[in-house]
């Protein structure tokens, strides 16, 4: 990749538009393609840095660590939608920590007393937090600003993007039909989004497989409440009842948001696959260079800023 070559992002997720931000500032000239622009599962993000259920480990701690350093230069702004917050994750059963979670500043075990009934450990530590809506909006206009491209628009296939010596696919669950990768499966998450009865921390259940999450990450006026993780469930509609659940599970741990407003409901099919792909390959026949960037999971936003300078290294090499 060469100052000014053309390189076109597929996808306006957070991974899509944080390889463009990276593309872009480095030098190239890049043109983003996507149907939804922000894409709504990132949308529907909570969003806590923390790898979720991810695979393989010795990159996903290395991607994630790095999108760790640059998360916390963005809290100093609040204009970023990123925050620092101290919180806690609790679990039912004698749980040891996860290894990124020991890292983190200020993390401890919870004394007993700090616990909800029913938890019998958890721990504290303070990490990023993320208000998608507005850190989407930043990296939009970051893009911009590195005079990047968007256009809204569904591709049939990769090669529908046009005439481009270098192609980045972070199109998310779309790259099972645009690669094709049958690999490659969705896990419906469900938010609910409440007022906020004055939280500042936030507070997450360790659930391991199970698809009924417990979280709540407080973004100043609002609370966004989770979760769910439908293995094989694409379906992008509100879930009344599993909403309901949300709800519930959220206000045992927590009475204040028994009251609170519901605001509005967030939906996204995660794009899940037994690893992350990034990856470089080349079209013989037209001569494209293609960087594949996609399958995260639940874990996009924690892997984003990593990805997005390997996916830029993988370009520069081609």
């Amino acid at each position: 990749m060469t100052a000014g070559e053309r390189v076109v992002v597929v996808g306006a997720g957070v991974t899509g538009l944080t390889t463009a931000v990276v593309l872009a500032e480095a030098g190239a000239s890049v043109h983003v393609i996507a149907e939804q622009v922000p894409g709504v599962t990132s949308l529907a993000a909570g969003a806590m840095w923390g790898p979720y259920l991810v695979e393989p480990k010795d990159k996903v701690d290395q991607w994630g660590q790095r999108s760790l350093e640059i998360f916390r230069k963005l809290a100093e702004d609040p204009d970023t939608g990123v925050r620092l917050a101290s919180g806690i994750e609790a679990s039912r059963t004698a749980e040891a920590p996860p290894d990124w979670a020991t890292t983190l500043p200020g993390f401890r075990p919870c004394e007993s007393a700090e616990l909800p009934p029913g938890f019998i450990g958890g721990y504290r530590f303070t990490v990023p937090l993320i208000d998608m809506p507005t850190y989407l909006d930043y990296l939009l206009r970051r893009l911009r600003a590195a005079s990047g491209t968007v256009e809204r628009r569904r591709l049939a296939s990769l090669a529908d993007a046009g005439l481009a010596p270098l192609v980045v696919n972070c199109a998310g669950l779309g790259a099972r039909d645009l690669v094709p990768d049958p690999d490659l499966r969705p896990i419906r998450g469900q938010h609910v989004v409440v007022t906020n009865p004055g939280l500042t921390e936030f507070f997450s259940e360790d659930t391991g497989s199970s698809p009924y999450l417990l979280c709540f990450y407080p973004h100043g006026d609002t609370v966004v409440l989770g979760g769910t993780a439908i293995d094989g469930e694409g379906s992008l509609t509100p879930d009344d009842k599993a909403a309901a659940g949300i709800l519930a599970r959220c206000a045992q741990v927590e009475p204040r948001l028994a009251q609170a407003r519901v605001l509005e409901h967030r939906i996204g099919a995660r794009p899940t696959r037994a690893t992350v792909r990034v990856e470089a390959e080349r079209d013989e026949e037209g001569g494209t260079v293609v960087v594949h960037n996609y399958g995260h999971g639940g874990a996009g936003v924690t892997l984003s800023w990593g990805c997005a300078e390997e996916t830029e290294e993988l370009l520069s090499a081609k």
